[in-house]
C-alpha cells in the first residue's frame, strides 16, 4: 500500500510540476510568447522582464507552490518526514522538479530552470537548508545584481545545507542531483556570465 501511495504521489508531483505558470499567465494577460522572447524561459525572471513585476511575482508563487504542494501531500498521506521516509519524499521532490524542467503539457520541451520549484520542495523537505540557500541567494543578488549567479550560488550550497540539517544521505543525494541539473539548465547563463554579457536585474 505504501509503495502504491508513493507511486501515485510521484505521478501527481510530476503533473503539478509540469504546469507552466509563466506561459499560461503571459498568454492570458499579454500578447507575448515568452518562449520566443527574452531568455525564452518560462520562469519568473523572464516573465518579469517581459510582462511586468506583477505577473513575474505570480509566476514565482505558482512555481514555488507546485514544488511545495506534492512534498507536503507526501508528508500527509505517507505520514512521514525527511528522516523517516527519505526515499519516497526524494522521489516526489525529483518528480516535481523534473516536471518543471520537462513539462508533459509542453511535450517535454521548453521548461524552466527549476530554482523556484526546488525552493518549494525544500521549504517542506528541509526548511533550514532552504533558509541557508535563500540567504546566499539574497547576498549574491545584492552584491552582483544577477539572478542567474545568485541561483547558481544558492544551488551550490544547498546540498551541504541539506546534509547539515537532515543528516540523510538520500535527501542529500537528491539535492546534489537537483544542483547538477540546475547548473545544466543554466549553461547559457554561465557562458554569458564568463563573457560579461549576462543581464542585470
Amino acid at each position: 500500500m505504501l509503495i502504491l501511495k508513493c507511486f501515485a504521489l510521484v505521478i501527481v508531483a510530476y503533473m503539478l510540476g509540469s504546469i507552466p505558470f509563466g506561459l499560461i499567465l503571459t498568454r492570458l494577460f499579454t500578447s507575448i510568447d515568452i518562449r520566443k522572447n527574452g531568455s525564452r524561459n518560462i520562469g519568473a525572471t523572464n516573465v518579469k522582464r517581459l510582462a511586468g513585476v506583477k505577473l513575474g511575482i505570480i509566476t514565482l508563487i505558482g512555481d514555488v507552490f507546485k514544488g511545495a504542494i506534492p512534498v507536503y501531500l507526501g508528508c500527509i498521506f505517507l505520514k512521514c518526514n525527511a528522516i523517516s521516509s527519505p526515499l519516497c519524499l526524494s522521489m516526489i521532490t525529483l518528480s516535481a522538479f523534473l516536471g518543471h524542467l520537462y513539462p508533459v503539457y509542453m511535450k517535454f520541451k521548453g521548461g524552466g530552470k527549476g530554482v523556484a520549484t526546488t525552493a518549494g520542495c525544500f521549504f517542506v523537505l528541509a526548511p533550514f537548508a532552504l533558509f541557508v540557500a535563500m540567504l546566499v541567494f539574497v547576498l549574491f543578488v545584492c552584491c552582483f545584481n544577477r539572478v542567474s549567479l545568485a541561483s547558481l550560488a544558492s544551488a551550490a550550497v544547498l546540498p551541504l545545507a541539506v546534509w547539515k540539517s537532515t543528516g540523510s544521505i538520500v535527501i542529500t543525494g537528491c539535492s546534489v542531483s537537483i544542483t547538477i541539473l540546475i547548473y545544466y539548465r543554466h549553461w547559457e547563463n554561465i557562458k554569458r556570465l564568463f563573457a560579461g554579457s549576462e543581464p542585470v536585474i
